[in-house]
């Protein structure tokens, strides 16, 4: 059974943000906010771990882009041969 944070996720992050645009100590924030400096200081080392570990893929959106990625390739040649027939017929109607 998890334990439900009788913090706000936007409290928690403009915390996180304050601690780490702030020249002052952690503790000091902490207080400022009313929060226990160790749970702050867990909800920045958690924050911390997060953005160096980056954003973790998920296989179907990393499959829909290749889907989509190929899908581009071949409607630019579709476009490219279009572009090329419409030239070469312009200079026909023209003779």
């Amino acid at each position: 059974m998890s334990r439900r944070s009788k913090y706000p996720e936007q409290f928690r992050r403009d915390a996180i943000e304050l601690v780490n645009m702030s020249d002052r100590p952690l503790r000091q924030i902490a207080r400022e906010l009313g929060v226990n400096h160790e749970t702050l200081r867990s909800w920045v080392n958690t924050a911390k771990r997060a953005a160096e570990a980056g954003p973790v893929e998920d296989p179907a959106v990393a499959d829909e882009v290749r889907r989509l990625r190929k899908q581009v390739a071949e409607l630019q040649k579709e476009k490219e041969i279009l572009r090329k027939a419409a030239a070469y017929f312009a200079t026909e109607m023209d003779r």
